[in-house]
């Protein structure tokens, strides 16, 4: 897997002529330029844009106004991402730097910037969609601190099974119940049985919990039968979104054997509107997760020397969690964790390469789950169940309340940013959902 190079658009000197684009904290200057789907006002058509510091880019209309690359033209007058998905990395690159050049204080002629303002929209009071039709969705399962954490809670004396250091595990979610961030999240009902009953009950879920990811966007797809080689994945991969994959754990203690996750994962998954692009990430390129001595090598189709060495993304992931009570009495979010997706086992080319290794035709659009990020650290445990270890070790929150899982009412934010030096910090943005009562 080559990453993509660096070029002017990444440049951390470079400024916006748009100053909100500039500020220190922004999550979305100059060198970021992540695309999102929205509506505004009484214009219910969705329209593709691009962030730049606190106004959207509507690139409908820069397109009609012929600012952008001709070739990017019918794909931004779309109502959704997947035709510029499909276009593939040479037609991104190209888009991104005209984009970069528009908005660029040293690049941008003065006498085009009013056509250019004509083309922005303030993102206060616009409503983000989810940024692609998402025909396909699968979640994986790439943090081994994660897997382990986890593994010592059903298994403490073989906490990994013997599969996980040679395959990525995945299942097949539910594309249909992937919600844009913001959309409140009704709790489930479902079977569960307690250790000491003598059947199981259905009713609510009574320890939901969140799941902290990041999600891929595929780009251009693969032809059915046709498997994509991990040199050549990068092509495959458009850019990423935070990723809130909701799980009831009481129902999927009852039911996930022998065939795994099903309804305690399918009710719902929250993603982050702006899809952050892989070229915007190439500064904070890093290499894969170093596996320990005496873990065995990937096999040779999950093997590449590039993806050794630049494989893995420097990404600073967080829970921030927002209580009714905590609303209620002015307190503002409080952190739970925070976490690097550099500690993942598997790489995110692995993890489309090996989906596609036995001939799955991937499509543009389609999302790819990490699986909970994780880290070794306890603050970097990315989900409840890890970091109240199955509630008995309750969290303590300001205010006074505890949380083993989540109560009614509760706001999970996931946030996450890339930042290092000589490269600008770019923001993923957020990923929001608050927990609506069981329907009745």
């Amino acid at each position: 897997m080559v990453p993509m190079p660096f070029n002017t658009t990444h440049d951390p000197a470079r400024r916006s002529w748009i100053e909100s684009a500039n500020a220190a904290a922004t999550d979305f200057p100059l060198q970021n330029l992540p695309y999102g789907v929205f509506r505004s006002g009484e214009n219910l058509t969705p329209r593709i844009g691009v962030a730049i510091g606190d106004q959207i880019l509507n690139l409908a209309t820069a397109a009609e106004l012929d600012l952008l690359p001709a070739a990017a033209r019918t794909a931004c007058r779309q109502p959704s991402l997947n035709a510029l998905m499909a276009t593939g990395p040479g037609k991104w690159t190209e888009l991104r730097a005209r984009l970069s050049e528009m908005l660029g204080v040293d690049s941008c002629p003065v006498r085009l910037r009013a056509q250019i303002e004509h083309c922005l929209v303030p993102q206060a009071g616009i409503t983000m969609l989810l940024p692609a039709h998402i025909g396909g969705y699968t979640d994986f399962y790439a943090s081994i601190f994660h897997a382990t954490n986890v593994g010592k809670m059903l298994r403490p004396d073989q906490p990994l099974l013997p599969n996980y250091k040679w395959v990525p595990i995945g299942y097949h979610g539910r594309s249909s119940s992937i919600v844009a961030s913001g959309t409140p999240v009704r709790r489930p009902h479902g079977q569960s049985k307690a250790p000491d009953a003598p059947a199981p009950v259905f009713g609510p879920c009574k320890n939901l919990d969140y799941e902290l990811e990041l999600g891929a966007f595929v780009g251009p797809g693969n032809r059915q039968g046709e498997p994509v080689p991990l040199a050549a994945a990068a092509g495959h991969l458009f850019g990423v979104v935070l990723l809130n994959d909701w799980s009831a754990r009481d129902i999927q203690a009852w039911e996930y054997q022998p065939l795994g996750p099903f309804l305690a994962k399918n009710f719902a998954t929250t993603i982050s509107p702006w899809v952050v692009t892989l070229e915007a990430l190439a500064p904070f390129r890093v290499p894969a997760f170093a596996r320990l001595p005496g873990d065995p090598a990937p096999l040779p189709y999950l093997a590449d020397p590039a993806d050794t060495a630049l494989g893995g993304l420097d990404l600073t992931l967080e829970v921030w969690l927002l209580t009714q009570k905590m609303r209620q009495a002015g307190i503002g979010p409080h952190r739970l964790s925070s976490g690097n997706f550099s500690t993942m086992y598997w790489t995110l080319a692995q993890l489309l390469t090996h989906h596609t290794s036995n001939g799955c035709n991937l499509q543009p659009g389609d999302l790819l789950g990490s699986g909970t990020v994780s880290g070794e650290a306890k603050e970097s445990r990315g989900s409840l169940l890890e970091l109240t270890m199955r509630g008995t070790e309750p969290l303590h929150l300001p205010g006074g309340e505890e949380r083993k899982f989540l109560q009614d009412g509760d706001e999970v934010i996931l946030r996450g940013h890339a930042e290092r030096p000589g490269a600008r910090r770019i923001g993923l943005g957020e990923c929001r959902g608050v927990v609506l009562p069981a329907a009745s």
